[in-house]
């Protein structure tokens, strides 16, 4: 499989994940915890795949988003790209950057719904899954328009 197949691969397999039934039991909140995590981790994956893609004439020693992304990351036109992407407070690749530091973290990225009557909730707020499906739609978007970028290399 060539990197540009297995990025399209992982960003098929968080789909499934972020669109994956949780049922209704005891368990469901957990499920849908476990889901919205495991799909962030492999949105991250796909990332890191997307940068292999598209830096391969670079032949770089290593491939983490967040060391290729910093600001001080290799000087390549692909990387500048997302960098000012990732810079755009509404990009996906913003949205994800966050989104996996949080992942990170002790805390971790899924939430509980909160059920406590007495919580003043924030209308028209997404959840992390429609979140989640929405960024890959975007990213899948960009990502194309990036291969087409490179192949014009």
């Amino acid at each position: 499989m060539n990197a540009r197949s297995r990025t399209n691969q992982l960003l098929y397999q968080a789909e499934l994940l972020a669109t994956s039934s949780v049922g209704e039991d005891e368990h469901t909140p957990s499920r849908q915890m476990a889901l919205e995590e495991g799909a962030l981790a492999l949105f991250e994956l796909a990332l890191e795949s997307l940068l292999r893609e598209v830096t391969e004439h670079a032949r770089l020693s290593q491939h983490r988003w967040n060391v290729l992304l910093a600001s001080d990351g290799p000087a390549l036109a692909e990387l500048q790209r997302l960098r000012d992407l990732k810079a755009e407070p509404e990009s996906w690749l913003n949205w994800l950057a966050g989104q996996l530091e949080r992942l990170h973290s002790d805390e971790g990225a899924a939430r509980r719904a909160s059920h406590n009557p007495a919580m003043i909730t924030v209308g028209g707020q997404a959840s992390l899954r429609q979140q989640l499906l929405g960024k890959l739609q975007d990213a899948k978007r960009e990502i194309e328009a990036l291969r087409e970028t490179s192949l014009e290399w």
